[in-house]
């Protein structure tokens, strides 16, 4: 497999290239969230709580649309468009996108009304609501560890 991928067209490398700094962006900003949100729950920190939430909103939302536009751009330059079969790593790609981008939207939503909750002064901190949002990002960031991985080991 080493060798196709030397020897691909060159007008596949911008996509494919905004692909995967969108998707390595994406795991960064996911990391910072899990990480901020877990330590945030255990201290009992605001400060860490919000901190997760600026990193889903400002940083893994918007790569998250780089990486699937840009994934779909690279797929459709390499022929996957619907009428060949697929291989199983680009099954998995697709599969952990769409999931993994509808519950990052909904721990965004959650952190963010949690965040918004705990501002108030008789709030608890932290959240429930960041709770259950620290909980959604753990599991988007390991569905997308297992993409990485498919993505580059390309299994079949």
């Amino acid at each position: 497999m080493s060798t196709l991928a030397a020897i691909r067209p060159d007008d596949w490398n911008f996509p494919l290239l905004l692909h995967v700094a969108g998707a390595s962006v994406l795991v960064g900003g996911l990391t910072t969230a899990v990480i901020s949100f877990l330590a945030g729950w255990r201290r009992d920190s605001t400060t860490l709580s919000r901190l997760g939430f600026w990193s889903l909103l400002v940083v893994a939302f918007p790569s998250w649309w780089l990486m699937r536009i840009a994934g779909q751009w690279i797929a459709s330059k390499e022929g996957f468009d619907g009428d060949t079969e697929e291989p199983a790593w680009l099954g998995i790609g697709y599969v952990t996108a769409e999931a993994g981008g509808l519950l990052l939207l909904i721990a965004i939503i959650l952190s963010g009304l949690g965040v918004r909750r705990m501002r108030r002064a008789d709030a608890p901190a932290p959240s429930t609501l960041v709770r259950i949002a620290a909980v959604l990002a753990t599991v988007v960031l390991a569905a997308y560890l297992v993409a990485v991985w498919a993505m580059s080991a390309k299994p079949d």
